[in-house]
């Protein structure tokens, strides 16, 4: 026993509290999706090594070997062997061959080269892919994070209002027992203190759900309690000046990942109408070959044989597009036509980044105005609330009074907080947007 409260202990302290750096840096490790677009990196710059390659010539080697069997030889019949004819009336013989082939495409319209940038581009696209699903990833843990934050400020908020009621109910039931209070009233008092409580549950039961849509992002599947670190908030982080819009805008137009890879899109649509076009142009290869054969049917030496039956051989081929079956016009188009597909993609991104960024800046400036408005409206409701308990307690308010005056309160600081935290979620936002850094 006294093992297992040590141990429990020992948890207790070891138990891990999440910032939100250490959430974000864990999800940038460990999320699936972004381990997969990592994957298709390395394969963008595996295209990328083959297309260089495919710049220098080939070289390949090769050798057979067969053996022949002719039962019933005619005598004095010449057999060709390897290319040469010989006498022989060997029933059974053996042939081999040895060659060396080199082959090299020295020009065909640009395309081998168009193609290795091409693939390079590719691969910058396939970083920026990560890059967006990072942003991605980051934005969606921020949220997360500062609703686990607003949903920990609920539950105080509704356990204020909770014990409230109890003693409510509790100065309630002295006063029914007095004769001053109706039981009829005292069931009200019961019912608000039930609703209170029931609020808490709820409140905690979101709170486990933003934890449990967390723990997701981060890819986190244990049994260990989960929880963040609950870092230090002020008015004037939800009161402070608000970027501006155009120079968010300005500042996301040339770093955001999302907006660069479209423009990729538009260059490599550039090169895919080069690499089209050269099906319409000549090709110009050299090749280079080197063989020699051996036989059983021949009276010299194997190592003679090798030597005399060397062949040396190089070439020039040009192959010159006469009529393809339209193949290489219908590719241009279609390369033309993806390229204005990427010119609206482009415009389509660019007006989807600025109504994002319009939006977090109008939620900034919205709820900093509710914010400054709230905490007027709790510090109003809070001190009616205490006047009419007092005057509830003298007999001067009645139950429905009190009851409205608890829900205006209650109401008032959960406006209160839910304006805070939004404020200070969007500008936060703002910056990720304009920085490219969450704090």
């Amino acid at each position: 026993m006294i093992l297992s409260i040590l141990s429990g202990d020992c948890w207790a302290q070891e138990k891990k509290l999440w910032t939100l750096k250490d959430c974000i840096n864990y999800a940038l490790q460990n999320n699936i999706s972004l381990q997969k677009i990592n994957i298709q990196k390395q394969s963008s710059h595996e295209d990328l090594l083959q297309s260089q390659a495919a710049l220098l010539p080939s070289l390949s080697a090769n050798t057979s070997h067969n053996v022949a069997y002719t039962p019933w030889p005619e005598t004095g019949r010449s057999t060709v062997a390897n290319g040469y004819a010989v006498a022989s009336i060997d029933k059974v013989y053996y042939n081999g061959s040895y060659g060396v082939n080199g082959n090299w495409t020295v020009w065909n319209g640009g395309r081998n080269t168009n193609t290795v940038k091409l693939n390079k581009l590719n691969e910058e696209v396939a970083e920026l892919d990560s890059a967006t699903t990072a942003n991605q990833l980051q934005e969606q843990i921020a949220q997360l994070y500062v609703q686990i934050l607003y949903s920990y400020e609920a539950i105080k908020v509704n356990e204020q209002t909770a014990e409230t009621t109890r003693k409510n109910e509790e100065r309630g039931k002295t006063m029914v027992d007095v004769g001053k209070m109706s039981k009829a009233d005292l069931a009200q008092l019961t019912a608000q203190r039930a609703q209170a409580e029931f609020n808490i549950v709820d409140a905690k039961s979101n709170l486990r759900n933003y934890k449990r849509q967390l723990k997701q992002l981060l890819q986190i599947t244990d049994e260990q309690e989960f929880d963040i670190a609950i870092p230090t908030t002020t008015d004037e982080m939800a009161l402070q000046l608000v970027p501006a819009l155009n120079e968010v805008y300005t500042s996301a137009l040339a770093t955001r990942p999302e907006i660069r890879n479209v423009m990729l899109g538009i260059e490599t649509s550039d090169l895919n109408i080069k690499i089209a076009k050269a099906g319409k142009l000549p090709q110009v290869g050299v090749n280079a070959g080197f063989s020699t054969n051996t036989t059983s049917m021949s009276d010299k030496a194997w190592g003679t044989q090798l030597k005399s039956n060397v062949n040396l051989g190089a070439g020039v081929s040009v192959s010159i597009p006469l009529f393809d079956q339209r193949q290489t016009k219908s590719q241009v188009n279609k390369a033309l036509l993806q390229k204005e597909n990427y010119m609206l993609d482009l415009k389509d991104k660019k007006t989807a980044l600025y109504s994002t960024i319009e939006n977090y800046w109008l939620q900034a400036m919205n709820n900093q105005d509710k914010f400054k408005a709230a905490k007027i409206s709790t510090e109003s409701q809070q001190a009616s609330f205490e006047l009419l308990s007092e005057q509830f307690r003298l007999g001067l308010k009645n139950i429905i009074e009190l009851m409205t005056g608890a829900d205006n309160l209650r109401a008032a600081q959960q406006n209160e907080l839910q304006s805070k935290y939004l404020a200070i979620l969007n500008i936060e936002m703002l910056k990720f947007y304009r920085d490219g850094i969450i704090k």
